[in-house]
């Protein structure tokens, strides 16, 4: 499981949840977090929110991301209805972007919003709180897109529109397109790895991290 994988045991994290309130359609809708795990166990999931698994498993996984001691969850809610949510949690240790040992990597990982919501905006304003804390400039924040995830038939885009609709959601929090030679990122053109390096980032890391994005390269 993945608390049991990056949470020391007994650790409590303090969370400090902020909230962003819409009016979207004649509803209130609260963007906030990072949530607690015993708050988001309390919150459920629109149930047509199954791009990546069905959502009461999906509710779980967010539960548990939610526990890791750098784990983030974002969500957007009408009530105690979850209509989108956003996820940060350190990068998988046996992919290649998890044995960098670098602490301050974070992985920008699942953004939904489920379809009668979407349009709406509410992507942009998950990101926009997450990135509104300072947290952010502390760490090396990446997000790796594959095309294979993309709810192509959902929203009617071919697949280089869909890329371009990610790449311009996520440059409005600041990550940018990075070459890459990681062998599935390179697997298919629409793929591709952005990333937001923080001001408070220092050099060894950002070449640490370099070194690891282009491993048949010297970086200088």
């Amino acid at each position: 499981m993945l608390a049991e994988k990056f949470l020391p045991a007994g650790r409590k994290v303090p969370r400090h949840v902020n909230e962003r309130v819409l009016h979207v359609g004649g509803a209130v809708v609260r963007v906030e977090g990072p949530v607690r795990p015993d708050v988001l166990k309390k919150l459920r999931l629109h149930e047509d929110m199954n791009t990546f698994r069905e959502p009461a498993k999906q509710h779980a996984a967010l539960v548990e991301i939610a526990a890791l001691e750098q784990g983030r969850i974002y969500v957007a809610r009408v009530g105690e209805l979850v209509v989108g949510y956003v996820t940060f949690h350190p990068p998988d240790i046996y992919e290649r972007w998890g044995q960098t040992g670098l602490n301050n990597l974070i992985e920008l990982g699942a953004i939904e919003v489920t379809p009668r919501w979407r349009g709406k905006g509410l992507s942009t304003a998950l990101l926009e709180q997450a990135f509104s804390g300072s947290w952010v400039e502390e760490k090396i924040i990446f997000a790796t897109e594959y095309y294979w995830h993309w709810d192509l038939k959902g929203t009617g885009l071919t697949v280089w529109q869909y890329r371009d609709l990610m790449e311009n959601l996520f440059r409005k929090v600041g990550l940018e397109p990075c070459n890459t030679d990681d062998p599935e990122i390179c697997s298919h053109a629409a793929n591709m790895l952005m990333v937001r390096i923080g001001k408070k980032v220092c050099r060894e890391d950002i070449l640490e991290f370099e070194r690891v994005r282009m491993r048949g390269f010297s970086v200088i």
